[in-house]
């Protein structure tokens, strides 16, 4: 009988009745991913991120090693690739798939084989990129975008302060000044309709990079913490080296003892290096 039920246990019931009520008039709503923007002669400006912004592609061997996977899913997945450059935590790419529904498949097959080496040989487990892959299309034959994003993609190195100029190891932006060819990218037709020879493009292209000046980005928000943690960490115990930095059991021998990956590599650095080494001696970071 109801008049037995104490109140406290009635006031629940009539709680879990709101709830119930509540539930069928709103029921949650769960988020999708937003789907990507797939068309056919799109072109996408792609980058990926190192798992909590670590500097895990500093070593020169992971770059090398990223330079031949990029060779090996080009030889499986067939897709154009016009810009690349390889941070230190952070990748930009500027590519065109075979099929607009190849996107996806070439940045998971990509993802995981170098997060595999990549794991591998800086000795540790968990996830090495960041979230999905951000990625922004645009036609093909939208020159002004195309040129902007080759732009900003070869300006990487300079607007983080790693080098005064353009020249850059790890980019391509050697190819289009020095009309050189690093055997992974190729020049968009946006580059190629700059001028009526492949040198007026390339100095004109090289005037336009020479114009270029990088936006500074906001300032990081306060966030709780933000000034109690640095004077922790000022005062505290020496700096711990992360696993990139520690003595690895692989630095005595190279990772990259395999011909296809030194030949890879090899021949991008030497059409994008500031200085390209002199023939038959082994190339060097410039």
């Amino acid at each position: 009988m109801w008049w037995i039920v104490s109140r406290g246990e009635r006031s629940h019931s009539r709680g879990n009745i709101f709830v119930q009520k509540f539930s069928a008039l709103f029921p949650p709503v769960v988020m999708p991913r937003p789907p990507r923007e797939l068309k056919p002669n799109y072109c996408y400006h792609v980058t990926v991120r190192c798992n909590n912004r670590e500097f895990k592609l500093s070593r020169h061997e992971c770059r090398e090693v990223f330079l031949y996977a990029i060779k090996k899913a080009q030889d499986k997945f067939k897709f154009k690739l016009y810009a690349l450059c390889i941070m230190s935590n952070h990748v930009h790419y500027l590519l065109e798939p075979d099929q607009p529904e190849d996107l996806p498949k070439i940045m998971h097959w990509l993802n995981w084989y170098t997060a595999m080496c990549f794991n591998r040989m800086l000795n540790r487990t968990g996830h090495f990129w960041e979230k999905r892959y951000h990625s922004s299309g645009f036609e093909k034959t939208d020159y002004k975008r195309a040129l902007n994003t080759l732009r900003y993609i070869h300006a990487n190195p300079k607007a983080a302060n790693m080098q005064q100029g353009f020249f850059y190891d790890f980019s391509n932006y050697g190819t289009h000044d020095r009309l050189s060819n690093d055997g992974i990218t190729q020049w968009h037709p946006a580059f190629l309709q700059l001028g009526r020879t492949l040198e007026e493009c390339a100095a004109k292209y090289r005037r336009f990079c020479q114009r270029y000046r990088p936006q500074g980005k906001p300032e990081k928000k306060s966030f709780w913490g933000s000034s109690f943690l640095p004077s922790i960490l000022k005062g505290g115990k020496s700096k711990k080296f992360s696993p990139g930095q520690m003595s690895l059991p692989w630095d005595k021998q190279r990772v990259t003892e395999s011909t296809e990956v030194r030949d890879v590599a090899e021949k991008f650095i030497q059409a994008n290096c500031y200085q390209p080494p002199v023939p038959g001696i082994r190339f060097q970071e410039c």
